[in-house]
């Protein structure tokens, strides 16, 4: 498949409730290639960092709880244009105004318990990718 490369990860509240292999299959059928994955649990300090952009706001701190409380799936997904694919796929952050057939709005709890992140950028993509995924695993996946 040619195309680009996005972050997507399934939250605690998602893999916690059972819900990971349905959302893995629902990105596979919305076209994505899943290029590499693993299940890790974030550590206080890796949430912080990993959220740090979001660090002045409100929701920082229950943010950075929720993230480390339990175990989340990391995925580097390649699609056609695909920051713009996955935001699209996953709907809005809260469920209640998510399209019918999102992530979001199939298997999210509430606003703060949504199931998955989904990078806003290509940048932040990138960025993502690579706190997860070092550039030499990527590379004996073929993927950079």
């Amino acid at each position: 498949m040619a195309g680009s490369l996005t972050f997507a990860m399934l939250k605690p509240d998602a893999v916690g409730g059972g819900k990971s292999g349905a959302i893995l299959a629902h990105i596979q059928q919305a076209g994505f290639a899943i290029r590499a994955m693993q299940m890790l649990r974030l550590t206080v300090t890796e949430a912080e960092a990993f959220y740090a952009v979001h660090r002045e706001r409100p929701f920082y701190g229950e943010l950075v709880e929720f993230m480390s409380s339990g175990p989340v799936v990391a995925l580097a997904l390649e699609a056609p244009d695909a920051v713009a694919a996955w935001r699209t796929a996953i709907g809005a952050t809260d469920p209640a105004e998510a399209a019918d057939g999102t992530i979001r709005k199939l298997f999210a709890e509430s606003k703060g318990r949504n199931a998955v992140h989904g990078s806003d950028s290509d940048e932040n993509a990138a960025r993502e990718i690579a706190f997860f995924f070092p550039e030499r695993e990527l590379a004996l996946l073929g993927v950079v």
